[in-house]
């Protein structure tokens, strides 16, 4: 209980202005009487005595120990109208108090009028220890290291004529603040004020004009927060509800659509809404995608509540009764209005009632239940996804269970990866070193997890991406695992460019039809976000970027290009696309590095790079590998624009050379990759282009360059034997 609304402390000025009228006329009506009643209005002083003591009902019914409230009348002094002992904890005794203090007088010759009279009272009382914190500091008197933690809230209601007596009055605050944790640092009666949270109210005449500005919450000091608000005199009450809500964590919840019988007309009904009060908790439990609050701002005031549909009341019995993530005290906010008592008697009589609330996908849903128990006013958060008392998961094939496809295997290995053993204490060694780095890398490795395989796509096909799915939970990658992920990444690639089927379990609402696109944006989506959650390493920034060059190629589930940006006129745009150039070349020559074999013959990419490169404003010479003998690499060279990438692979030490190099258009032609192509797609289609030409004889293919290809060697060489060719043979082949 050392929260700051623990301790809260009224003072309310009773100086002679708040005896003047509010200006908000009542009209009063006398149903025996014929003489006309002239409209009555209240005083300031009204008005902030009933707003104040709503204020304290509200807290008492919800919290009916732990949160204590007390007044301070201020006028030519300080006059206490309650302790923090709980026998005057009650609205009868603060009623009693009040009724005798009375509306302070209209004229008067005195002038030591003043609410710092009050304030000096508020904080003396907040330095006061409540009983519970007596019972603290004695089970704790023995203990060095023990700490009360003592922190109040003051509320003054008061009238100021501008800012700047508002300023003054925050001065005069924090320097009795100060003067008197000094005097508790001295006196054992007394505890030191921690944190106080200042709310000034200017309550004014709703006929006029206030000079004072509303203020939000800001630090005065280390100990001491504040906050100015200016309301008219007969919106006070509002005032004080909605603050009421932060003060104490509250949330409201409009009850609709409750059948009632008219008074006047028995046998007709009419629906009636009513407003209620109660924790937030009751609220925050729902965290589901599936669950959406309706959230709606109240008529005439500036918070939000959340309507609920009433729906058809039952006995409160045993058998009814359901599973409830939260149960939160209720209070009505009009308690004196008709609905609000009728639903009261209704819930206290033994029912029980069931409220609903709309779901994204359609339709609604059961989400709360009003219910009474002990005398007292529930609101319970039922359970809204599987009841773990009708339909236990089954891990294994099982009676009552209908989920299966749990991923049990993964799991036992997470639990491997993640055991601990008990190392010996050392005098060197720092206590928890090493479960401090565990629970780090537990956060790390799960914080992507799903339980089931319905629920993922990567898992799925973890075969195309094991090396991928392994490696990327070190903190650190050496070269040769960076290049083992990137290999998983093109050979996933080449699946989608072959587009080929996943084949895939029943992903129930995940996947629209199983289309392919679906799949595989699906599966990208998921391998970003896996290795984005394991590290953060350049090496984890380099596959992280590679996955989105190979997303980039297919559009995302809007139909749009996400990377669509570096593809721009502007000067940024240059520079990304300078940077997509690069990514391009590097994935290229990783997919030719790890595909072709070291005898292959020379790509036919490299002369059409070179080309494109020199069309572009970048000299680069074509890649190239040795025949015989293999050994040699590709040197690639470009502009400071380009980007030059060599891989060396296999054991015959082949190299292969790839440029992506996007120069300035000097020419005005558009350079190659500058486009919506990337290097992959023109290797891909050159190589499908090739393999559709037809295969050229063999005579061609084995003749050196410079002579003539013949189409029948052997019948040649006989006819150059025999002396001469004869006549009218046919010329050779060329």
């Amino acid at each position: 209980m050392n929260e700051i609304n623990h301790k809260t402390v009224f003072v309310l000025d009773h100086t002679p202005y708040f005896g003047i009228s509010c200006e908000s006329p009542i009209d009063c009506d006398f149903i025996k009487s014929k003489v006309a009643v002239p409209p009555i209005s209240k005083s300031l002083w009204t008005c902030a005595v009933e707003a104040s003591v709503e204020y304290c009902r509200i807290a008492y019914d919800l919290f009916p120990v732990g949160k204590l409230i007390r007044f301070v009348v201020s006028d030519t002094a300080a006059h206490i109208v309650n302790t923090w002992n709980t026998n005057t904890q009650s609205l009868t005794h603060i009623l009693n108090a009040m009724s005798m203090v009375g509306v302070p007088p209209r004229q008067t010759q005195a002038s030591d009028y003043s609410v710092i009279h009050g304030l000096r009272a508020a904080i003396e009382a907040l330095a006061e220890p409540t009983e519970f914190q007596k019972e603290q500091l004695a089970v704790h008197a023995k203990s060095d290291c023990f700490k009360l933690i003592n922190r109040g809230r003051v509320i003054c209601i008061t009238s100021a004529r501008d800012d700047a007596s508002m300023k003054s009055l925050e001065d005069i605050f924090r320097t009795v603040l100060v003067q008197q944790n000094a005097i508790s640092a001295g006196h054992k009666e007394y505890i030191n004020i921690d944190q106080c949270h200042l709310v000034i109210i200017n309550l004014y005449p709703a006929n006029m004009e206030s000079m004072v500005s509303n203020r939000a919450l800001i630090e005065i000091s280390p100990i001491l927060l504040s906050e100015i608000h200016s309301n008219k005199a007969n919106t006070i009450s509002n005032k004080l509800t909605h603050l009421i809500l932060p003060h104490f964590d509250l949330a409201s919840t409009t009850v609709t659509g409750i059948p009632m019988k008219e008074e006047q007309n028995a046998s007709s009904s009419a629906n009636y809404d009513v407003e209620i009060f109660h924790g937030r908790t009751a609220h925050s439990v729902f965290l589901g995608t599936e669950l959406v609050l309706p959230h709606s701002l109240k008529d005439g005031s500036d918070y939000e509540t959340v309507t609920l549909k009433w729906c058809t009341p039952r006995s409160c019995g045993s058998s009814e009764m359901q599973p409830c993530l939260a149960q939160c005290r209720v209070t009505p906010v009009d308690v004196t209005s008709r609905p609000s008592s009728c639903l009261i008697n209704f819930l206290l009589s033994g029912r029980s009632v069931l409220l609903e609330m709309p779901k994204k996908s359609g339709g609604k849903i059961t989400s709360h239940l009003l219910s009474a128990h002990g005398g007292e006013i529930f609101i319970h958060s039922l359970n809204t996804a599987r009841s773990c008392l009708e339909d236990p998961p089954a891990i294994s094939e099982g009676g009552g269970g209908r989920v299966t496809d749990y991923r049990i295997k993964d799991f036992g290995a997470l639990m491997q990866q993640h055991r601990l053993v008990p190392l010996k204490p050392l005098p060197e060694r720092q206590p928890d070193e090493h479960l401090q780095k565990m629970r780090g890398k537990l956060a790390r490795n799960s914080r992507y997890w799903p339980l089931t395989l319905g629920r993922t796509v990567l898992y799925n096909v973890r075969h195309f991406v094991e090396p991928l799915l392994q490696l990327t939970q070190k903190p650190e990658l050496s070269e040769e695992e960076k290049m083992l992920c990137l290999k998983s990444i093109y050979n996933l690639s080449q699946l989608e460019e072959r587009q080929e089927v996943l084949a895939l379990p029943n992903m129930g609402h995940r996947l629209k039809g199983n289309k392919k696109e679906e799949q595989y944006r699906l599966l990208w989506s998921e391998l970003e976000t896996i290795v984005n959650c394991n590290g953060a390493s350049p090496a984890h920034k380099a596959i992280v970027g590679c996955i989105r060059e190979c997303r980039r190629m297919y559009p995302s589930a809007d139909g749009a290009d996400p990377y669509d940006k570096t593809h721009g006129g502007t000067a940024e745009g240059g520079v990304a696309a300078a940077a997509a150039a690069a990514a391009d070349a590097h994935r290229a020559s990783v997919i030719r590095a790890t595909t072709d074999s070291p005898m292959s013959p020379p790509h036919s990419m490299g002369g059409t790079t070179g080309t494109a490169g020199a069309s572009g404003g970048a000299t680069a010479g074509g890649g190239s590998s040795g025949g015989t003998g293999g050994g040699t690499g590709a040197e690639a060279t470009s502009s400071s624009s380009g980007t030059s990438v060599t891989l060396a692979v296999g054991s015959g030490g082949v190299s292969v050379g790839l440029l992506g190099a996007r120069g300035t258009m000097g020419s005005g032609k558009k350079g190659f990759g500058s486009g919506g192509r990337s290097l992959l797609d023109v290797l891909a289609s050159t190589e499908r282009a090739i393999s559709q030409k037809r295969i050229d004889f063999s005579g061609r293919l084995c003749t050196p360059s410079g002579q003539v290809a013949k189409l029948y060697s052997h019948v040649g060489a006989k006819d150059a034997d025999g002396g001469g060719a004869a006549q009218g043979r046919p010329a050779d082949v060329k």
